[in-house]
């Protein structure tokens, strides 16, 4: 008696989803978030891919600068921002040894905004996404991991992305904008050359909870400096985000010197705050941002725009890099939307988003280059007292002087204004959704 074996049968070949779009953005950072927005609203459509489940990441910039709280003003948002729960600072100061120094007061500046804001970045990005989210024309994806870029006669067009439970897809796009952050998996894949510029510092991150009767110390924003350090304290309303810079390489160092001695430096910075450092029980509640200063040669490819940090990595001095991002994303916007509403985007348009801002990010990453190299790297090189510098004496002998770093701080080079609504970005849908 003969018999016959049944053939496995093949398995199912993936689903694999594909879609298109005007734009397809990488990366729900705050200048993907807001080109998101700005692209939408002048009827463009748009998809943006965020690769988490949602914002919510501690280790991001929290400052809001008057150059982006005037782009909010200017879209009728910036109410409604600033209903969230925030900080405002009217002047960035700086507690030495020698005492208080004023290093930039806002209040000298043009317009209703004289102010920074602090906001924890997943509260930003998560308002700009319910806003744009009321456009039909925005769609944002997020559980969407870009994996690489889709290219046809020697052009991007378009990005395959993959989701946590092994799904895969293609957005198709006129324009595909990289603003996946400073290690951009797209710029890699571009094979973009990129200009490193060093740093000579890494930044310790971590909480500090604000106890009962706890003194507050005397600055904000800039912080505490004397010999070999230099903290950071941001104002988050029930804890202060620290930020704590150490020599680049030096990491290893102090964990291995222990908490107890990481503590009682911190204690040298913050005298009458023993219960909130106290709080710091584990090297778990610390992490580790390793700086980055650089920036591309060449923004774009046929097809292709990278904005923000993937275009351009800030150092943390300042506080600029969010701001810088989102006019970026304000430049790209308006330069791009009139073409993309005809489906087609010339090369020489994306290079003139990269003419336009490359010199606001040169500028400034050679000011903080220079604030690197003869200020940080000086200070943290060993454990000798520091003399309080030149400039803040000079800022505070003559305060009409610290309207300058407040310009050049809150509103930066050449800041970006948007147009008035139009028509078509007005109309209004339901909230967007995690991708399923």
């Amino acid at each position: 008696m003969s018999s016959t074996r049944a053939r496995p049968s093949s398995p199912a070949a993936p689903t694999v989803h594909r879609s298109r779009s005007d734009a397809v953005i990488v990366g729900g950072g705050p200048a993907g978030m807001v080109l998101g927005l700005l692209l939408a609203r002048d009827g463009v459509d748009v998809v943006v891919l965020e690769k988490h489940d949602d914002f919510f990441r501690d280790f991001r910039g929290d400052t809001v600068h008057p150059s982006t709280l005037r782009l909010l003003g200017e879209l009728g948002l910036a109410e409604a921002f600033l209903q969230l729960p925030h900080q405002e600072v009217e002047r960035l100061g700086v507690t030495t040894d020698e005492g208080e120094f004023t290093l930039a007061d806002f209040r000298r500046l043009p317009g209703p905004f004289r102010f920074l804001t602090f906001v924890p970045q997943w509260d930003f990005l998560s308002f700009l996404a319910d806003r744009a989210s009321r456009s039909p024309h925005f769609r944002l994806l997020t559980g969407a991991e870009a994996v690489g870029l889709l290219r046809q006669d020697g052009r991007v067009t378009g990005v395959r992305y993959a989701t946590a439970d092994g799904g895969t897809g293609e957005v198709s796009a006129t324009v595909t904008v990289a603003a996946d952050g400073r290690d951009s998996r797209l710029r890699a894949e571009a094979g973009l050359t990129v200009r490193e510029f060093g740093a000579p510092m890494d930044v310790l991150w971590f909480r500090l909870p604000k106890g009962a009767g706890t003194t507050a110390p005397p600055f904000g924003g800039v912080g505490r400096l004397t010999r070999g350090r230099l903290l950071v304290l941001i104002d988050r309303g029930e804890y202060w985000q620290s930020a704590y810079l150490v020599r680049k390489g030096t990491v290893d160092d102090v964990r291995a010197a222990g908490l107890d001695a990481f503590r009682a430096d911190l204690l040298r910075l913050l005298p009458g705050m023993e219960e909130p450092v106290a709080a710091l029980r584990s090297w778990d509640d610390v992490k580790v941002l390793s700086v980055q200063l650089d920036r591309l040669s060449r923004w774009h490819l046929p097809g292709l725009l990278l904005i923000g940090d993937a275009a351009h990595a800030m150092s943390p001095i300042g506080g600029v890099g969010v701001n810088l991002a989102v006019q970026d994303a304000a430049a790209a916007a308006r330069l791009l939307a009139p073409w993309l509403r005809r489906g087609r985007v010339p090369s020489r348009v994306l290079a003139r988003v990269h003419r336009r801002r490359v010199l606001p990010t040169v500028l400034t990453q050679r000011v903080q280059r220079a604030i690197q190299q003869r200020f940080v790297d000086r200070l943290l090189a060993g454990d000798r007292p520091v003399a309080t510098p030149a400039v803040l004496r000079l800022l505070q002998r003559w305060p009409v002087l610290q309207g300058l770093p407040a310009r050049v701080i809150g509103l930066g080079v050449l800041p970006e204004h948007v147009r008035p609504a139009p028509l078509h970005g007005l109309r209004e849908r339901a909230g967007a959704g995690r991708l399923t």
